[in-house]
């Protein structure tokens, strides 16, 4: 079972989130989650566990537990669907100049009684 674990302080490691996991059962994988520019932990990440009875366990113990004075968000990672993920190159009508549907660059050709061309 994937889970997904979040208000991590920004000073954990994955080792420590691994251990802390462990007391429940096996623990696959573990991932914080970093920020690709800095390197810095974006303060929550994903522990994979095999046994879905321990992996439960894990997540109604630890939920809402302290860690290093954050308390963090445990639960079910569930993938979202296919349609719902986004593209920063997805350009939902707007043109290159901003996005302003309207023409020109945003300034008022012709209105009001500021004259025009």
């Amino acid at each position: 079972m994937n889970i997904f674990v979040g208000s991590l302080p920004w000073s954990i490691e994955e080792a420590d989130l691994r251990e802390s996991f462990e007391v429940y059962g096996s623990v696959s994988s573990v991932k914080i989650i970093t920020d690709k520019f800095t390197g810095r932990s974006k303060g929550f990440g994903f522990v994979e566990m095999e046994n879905d009875a321990e992996a439960e366990k894990a997540i109604t113990e630890l939920n809402g537990a302290t860690v290093e004075g954050r308390t963090i968000v445990v639960n079910k990672s569930e993938p979202k669907p296919e349609g719902e993920r986004r593209s920063f190159s997805n350009n939902r009508g707007g043109d290159s100049r901003g996005g302003n549907r309207s023409g020109g660059y945003g300034d008022n050709r012709g209105g009001g009684n500021r004259g025009g061309y």
